[in-house]
């Protein structure tokens, strides 16, 4: 069994930048794919970005196009989520998963493991 924990979420003002951290525990994380996801306040959970087990496929959602970037680093068992020029409707709580053996997905019914979340706050 896998263990995930975000971090990196915090309050920040329309435009700025953050990055969000996820560490992976109990396997190596070059065996899974990797999804970002956020529940925005009264809305269903969503897809952001999702990125291959080495990393060299990236998938996201039109809203994070542009904006946002998903990376790796399998040598600190760590996915990032880089997010840029961030807007009011990017307020959220933002949740990384794990896939184990498949590719990346966008569907979060294929995800097997989930972290706790960290909350992304976006507001003047």
């Amino acid at each position: 069994q896998v263990q995930l924990v975000e971090s990196g979420g915090r309050l920040v003002l329309p435009g700025n930048s953050l990055r969000l951290s996820c560490t992976v525990s109990g396997r190596p994380s070059s065996t899974y794919a990797m999804g970002w996801f956020r529940d925005p306040p009264g809305k269903d959970r969503e897809f952001v970005a999702t990125i291959s087990r080495t990393g060299g496929t990236t998938i996201y959602a039109d809203h994070a196009k542009g904006r946002f970037t998903v990376s790796r680093d399998n040598t600190k068992n760590t996915v990032y989520l880089q997010m840029n020029n961030l807007k009011i409707e990017d307020t959220g709580v933002y949740y990384c998963a794990a896939r184990f053996g498949f590719s990346e997905s966008a569907d979060r019914t294929d995800y097997d493991d989930w972290g706790q979340g960290t909350q992304v706050t976006v507001s003047s």
